[in-house]
């Protein structure tokens, strides 16, 4: 039984952490099938944005540590083939042409925080709360949390939360840029659903290079930024969505990009 499934309806890639019994712990063959997902919603282009959620009472807990004990004397071969293969998947969500939201309904520690920072859009509940968690076990992160964190909340907070192990809830996880907003729980699934209509009627392509604009835009200077602008954006114009989007400005009428 595969422990992340994944289906594409309507536009919307859903991935969903699919070990409830484990709070969704992270391990090996979790790590494999959240790669296959990846691939699979990232590849298809009848997904015009991918959803991220996880199943039962947690987001996800972070790394199976049971796992990681159960290697022995290979625990750190273990756990290097274990980040390698969720780093896989961290590059194929990062890296794919289209917009990746994330539903945190619950506890997201870890490995768990690490992939609530990757979605362009986070929406959590106010139940939920964020920890970094590596230290209290005497590790040190990944999933990209040493990259992502820093940039969306600040080096000096990232520090205190990895450092320190503290806690952060929903409500201040809104506040330091982790999430986008909190929303109450009885209203989360109806939000994510109202997200992704909204991304599903965007210009996906467009869509997908603002991601590779913002992301890259963080490791280069002003005027090789610049030069990325001007290039995409002329791109973009003699594209397809580029014309819908235009053509209906100047109509005034509503751009369809899905059939472009």
């Amino acid at each position: 039984m595969t422990s992340v499934t994944h289906t594409i309806e309507g536009g919307v890639g859903r991935i969903v952490l699919s070990r409830p019994d484990m709070g969704n712990a992270i391990d090996m063959g979790l790590a494999e099938d959240l790669v296959a997902a990846a691939k699979a919603c990232a590849q298809d282009e009848a997904a015009r944005c991918v959803v991220l959620s996880g199943a039962g009472r947690m987001f996800c807990v972070g790394g199976d540590i049971g796992s990681f004990a159960a290697a022995g004397d290979r625990m750190g071969a273990f756990l290097r083939k274990l980040a390698d293969v969720l780093h896989e998947a961290v590059l194929v969500l990062a890296r794919m042409d289209k917009p990746l939201v994330v539903v945190v309904h619950g506890p997201a520690a870890g490995a768990g925080l690490s992939l609530a920072l990757l979605g362009d859009v986070v929406l959590a509940s106010e139940a939920a709360h964020f920890t970094a968690a590596y230290t209290g076990i005497g590790v040190t992160p990944d999933g990209g949390m040493s990259w992502l964190l820093p940039r969306l909340v600040g080096l000096r907070a990232a520090q205190e939360m990895i450092l320190t192990n503290r806690r952060v809830s929903a409500a201040e996880a809104a506040s330091l840029g982790i999430v986008t907003r909190t929303v109450a729980a009885d209203a989360l699934a109806a939000e994510a659903e109202a997200v992704a209509a909204k991304l599903v009627a965007a210009p996906t392509r467009a869509l997908g290079q603002v991601r590779k604009l913002l992301a890259e835009g963080q490791t280069r200077g002003l005027a090789e930024q610049l030069e990325a602008e001007a290039a995409t954006i002329a791109a973009a114009a003699d594209g397809a969505e580029g014309r819908e989007g235009i053509g209906a400005f100047l109509a005034k009428r509503k751009p369809d990009f899905d059939a472009t």
